[in-house]
């Protein structure tokens, strides 16, 4: 599968907001943003410039692309689908993200991002409902159990990310036992749990031109 490969911190600073990509790194001291909280290259600490109503939607869909590590026919399709469906089109967007395998393997607390998450279920560390999923794009459905399949739960990586689960909380609509590595899906992702500072309505309007 196709992915973006570029460095992670470098897409934090470019949007001026941290993404949290590289998990408890993002926490730390080491944290390139932090360091460094200006765009890259060259020019990064030039004074701010007025940007046009386009490249102000242009970054919204690439701050966005970025906190779910998809490329633009990825996100495109997404947005598609949303645009076909019922409700506010910015809303089915975010809601189908969220319901994204990956991201709920993250919001459980098995991984310490979006990208390890990523890694877990391609070498086959998560079942669904009790069965090997190994697509990072699957739809969690309400009533779903997501668990780390048993011969991994000695994974050191996986242990440590529930260990700094608490520091990160997690949403209403999942449901985790540590002890027994699985959690349940109790509802459908809600808006108003997205706490990241997200304008849905720029990338509408970009795609709607």
């Amino acid at each position: 599968m196709a992915r973006d490969t570029g460095a992670a911190c470098r897409r934090c600073r470019r949007e001026g907001l941290k993404l949290f990509l590289k998990g408890d790194r993002c926490y730390s001291d080491k944290c390139s943003f932090e360091r460094r909280a200006f765009a890259p290259g060259q020019h990064g600490q030039a004074r701010f410039k007025k940007q046009s109503d386009y490249a102000v939607q242009l970054r919204e869909k690439q701050k966005v692309k970025s906190m779910y590590g998809m490329l633009e026919g990825q996100f495109r399709h997404y947005f598609q689908k949303a645009d076909l469906q019922k409700g506010i089109t910015g809303e089915n967007l975010l809601i189908m993200l969220e319901r994204r395998l990956d991201n709920a393997v993250f919001r459980m607390g098995f991984a310490s991002s979006r990208n390890q998450a990523r890694q877990l279920i391609r070498h086959k560390h998560i079942l669904v409902n009790g069965k090997k999923v190994n697509v990072p794009s699957f739809q969690i459905s309400v009533g779903d159990n997501v668990e780390i399949k048993e011969k991994s739960r000695a994974n050191t990586l996986i242990n440590e990310s529930l260990e700094a689960v608490d520091r990160r909380g997690i949403p209403s609509w999942i449901e985790l036992d540590k002890k027994t590595y699985r959690s349940t899906i109790k509802a459908m992702p809600n808006r108003e749990e997205l706490t990241m500072p997200i304008q849905e309505q720029l990338i509408v309007e970009l795609y709607s031109k």
